[in-house]
């Protein structure tokens, strides 16, 4: 790229590029400030259907945008707060009549009045538009309705989402602070386990920690579902639909019709699991190639067993409430299957084309099964969920929705409208990563979102939340601007585009509202501070981790400085468990995989003047003596966060048994085993799940965390005869 580029922007392309939500600017994290090349806001222009390859092109798009909103009688969607009155712009033939009405999702219908807001009329396409503003009442219900205006010439439609001016906290957790766990649940094997974390483990967990341990919520890696082939993407923040879930997390014995098997059909389901079981002991990376292809095999035998009318019925009952989106799931799954995971025939790329209807029918089976696989992960989700909430917890299964989903995935193909072509998701440079990010995912379309009425991300939330008592949002900034790079360009050639963030927190508000659940936002790194005002107000909680949260001074920050609204943690997934932190092994980590862009002797001293002065703060405040071992200090920096004012804390399950090793090295790929690490404690042994409620160090820092609470722990599951599923 020439250098000079970036301070060659005309000013007709800037413009251009911020009418259609493109900043084509930015602060560096040096505090200077970047432009983006032009080549990257003609990529990006491009990408949103605008053609900005010459100065003559652009002069007419920029003419097009001004008129946009006057072509429309009514905005594509509407998205308003309850409490508060809200204009809607309707466009007409100037000096026409036109009737304006609310469709409530309980078939009333509310007019709307005209407000005296006179606005100059337009000429657009050789017609004098005139604009009139119609008032909607501050009290309508919350929900999905339906805009509807009508004039002699014609009639328009638009949806109408009425959310949550705030989403208040449950009444049973609005008072006082609630801990929980959070684990990557796929490395907490048990000995009936395929080798992975499964459902019935979930459920098991979440059990123990409830009922054994004191907490109140589960907060778990994102289930989204992988590929249906192997080779299958480790990382779970990479699925290929964050709407659907991934099969291989099920428990196989606990389907209802493996019971009922033939002998000849209950032992292949019992081969195939012979041959991954004892992976569950396994301290070595998990292999997941091996366990679904174990698992796949079994489902397969499981799904053609005969279902009972009432079982039959559900899983129809099932499918018809997901829809079209679980048919489109279902069809890509079996597509995959058929046509491998490589670039398929052009025919086959466009979800409504009749060569796709002529394959569908054909795999009509495989479809059936990709459904059948939804269901079942959906009643084993719902058993976790209800393990949770029976044993005490007040919120129970937190789940992780990632950023976005595979270029080459089912909702990349599926969603292919409401996505925008050639361009891939990421960050800016930034201090821990200089060259910037690519995660190599396809974003919403701001504009075609809107004009879908946001269904594609209301079924998404709403999916999610079936058998969630929260959600967590990872790069909540996301909902208000993106970093997009064209595809081929480097990270640090993208530029910011801008999301309707109003209408997307204000759905996720009500779909929030209506499951009766909690939205955390992952607000870390560069977040403008407005942004975090905006979610606190909303009712969204932000996020704080211990070891990033400093004063002015660069120092630890004192507890009381906390934000409120927060889930508070010591640590995240991104970094070694706590133990591994303090010994400094995540500078050593880095050093050896050649991932430092400082001097290691440098690196280091800064580690250890960081832990230094954790510990002094500690010291402080009593929380430590003299010379504190590991554990000690481990206890003390969660008796820190204790002192804040966080709604919410978390405890990860690795610092709890005493894991070193990190789950995820950011900035690698095959150099670290990135989501294969299994759970272990200091020596590295696996810990498995059978073994946690009488995991001492697991007890003891529980009982750190439910001093002064009132909540007590239990004696252990002697006696108990549960068992998830």
């Amino acid at each position: 790229m020439d250098p000079t580029e970036r301070a060659t922007l005309s000013p007709a392309l800037v413009d251009l590029a911020e009418a259609h939500g493109i900043s084509p600017d930015h602060w560096g994290f040096h505090g200077e400030k970047k432009s983006a090349p032009a080549s990257t806001l003609v990529a990006i222009l491009g990408a949103l259907g605008v053609d900005a390859t010459s100065p003559e092109n652009i002069d007419v798009a920029l003419a097009t945008v001004v008129d946009d909103e006057w072509r429309r009688m009514l905005p594509p969607t509407v998205v308003t707060r309850r409490g508060v009155a809200f204009r809607v712009p309707v466009h007409v033939t100037d000096g026409v009549d036109v009737e304006v009405w609310a469709e409530l999702e309980d078939g009333t219908h509310v007019a709307l009045s005209q407000v005296d807001d006179y606005v100059e009329p337009r000429t657009v396409d050789g017609r004098t538009i005139g604009r009139a503003t119609f008032e909607l009442p501050a009290d309508l219900p919350l929900g999905w309705h339906e805009l509807r205006a009508r004039t002699r010439d014609g009639q328009s439609r638009a949806v109408l989402a009425v959310t949550p001016d705030r989403l208040e906290l449950p009444e049973h957790l609005a008072d006082g602070q609630h801990w929980g766990l959070m684990a990557q649940f796929y490395s907490v094997r048990s000995r009936q386990s395929w080798g992975i974390g499964d459902f019935a483990d979930l459920a098991d967990i979440a059990w123990i920690g409830g009922q054994q341990l004191g907490a109140d919520f589960l907060l778990v890696n994102p289930v989204a579902a992988a590929e249906p082939t192997t080779p299958m993407t480790p990382s779970p923040y990479l699925p290929v639909s964050r709407r659907f879930v991934n099969p291989i997390y099920l428990r196989v014995e606990d389907i209802r019709e493996t019971a009922y098997l033939s002998a000849a059909d209950r032992s292949l389901v019992e081969w195939a699991a012979d041959d991954v079981r004892e992976l569950s002991t396994d301290p070595g990376p998990i292999d997941r190639d091996a366990v679904w292809d174990a698992k796949k095999s079994a489902l397969r035998v499981v799904f053609e067993a005969p279902r009972s009318a009432a079982r039959q019925k559900a899983f129809v009952d099932f499918c018809l409430s997901q829809g079209s989106g679980l048919e489109s799931f279902a069809t890509w799954c079996a597509f995959t299957d058929h046509l491998g995971s490589g670039e398929w025939p052009e025919e086959y790329r466009t979800p409504g084309s009749e060569a796709v209807a002529r394959l569908r029918e054909e795999l009509s089976d495989e479809v059936d099964f990709y459904s059948w696989l939804q269901w079942v992960a959906d009643v084993q989700l719902e058993q976790a969920q209800r393990a949770a909430r029976e044993s005490g917890m007040g919120i129970g299964i937190m789940h992780d929705l990632a950023v976005g989903v595979h270029p080459e995935g089912a909702d990349a193909w599926a969603l292919a409208s409401v996505m925008a072509r050639g361009m891939e998701v990421g960050a800016p440079p930034d201090m821990y990563n200089q060259q910037g990010q690519n995660w190599s995912q396809p974003p919403w379309h701001p504009r075609e979102l809107a004009r879908a009425g946001y269904a594609p991300y209301r079924d998404l939330i709403r999916t999610v939340f079936r058998h969630a008592g929260a959600l967590r949002i990872d790069h909540v900034i996301g909902l208000f601007r993106l970093w997009w790079i064209p595809a081929g360009a480097p990270a640090d050639e993208g530029a910011y585009v801008r999301y309707d963030h109003e209408a997307l927190i204000g759905i996720l508000c009500l779909e929030a509202h209506r499951a009766g659940g909690v939205v955390i936002g992952e607000d870390l790194g560069v977040v403008e501070p407005w942004v975090r005002g905006y979610l606190n107000d909303r009712g969204v909680l932000s996020t704080s981790v211990l070891w990033f949260e400093k004063d002015e001074d660069g120092r630890p920050l004192a507890p009381e400085a906390y934000r409120p609204l927060s889930l508070t943690t010591v640590t995240t997934h991104d970094l070694p468990p706590t133990a591994g932190y303090l010994a400094g092994e995540h500078v050593e980590l880095r050093e050896r995989l050649g991932l430092l862009t400082e001097p290691v002797h440098q690196v280091r001293q800064e580690a250890r003047k960081e832990r230094e002065q954790m510990v002094l703060a500690l010291a402080s405040r009593g929380l430590v003596g003299d010379e504190p071992s590991e554990r000690e200090l481990v206890e003390a920096l969660h008796r820190y966060i204790r002192q804040t004012p966080a709604a919410l804390l978390g405890v990860s399950l690795a610092d709890a048994v005493g894991e070193r090793r990190a789950q995820n090295q950011p900035g690698t790929d095959q150099e670290y085993p990135n989501w294969k690490v299994p759970l272990g404690d200091s020596s590295g042994s696996v810990v498995l799940v059978d073994d946690l409620a009488h995991n001492a160090r697991l007890r003891s820092l529980a009982a750190v965390m439910n001093e002064g609470t009132g909540r007590s722990q239990g004696e252990g599951p002697e006696g108990s005869d549960r068992s998830a599923g």
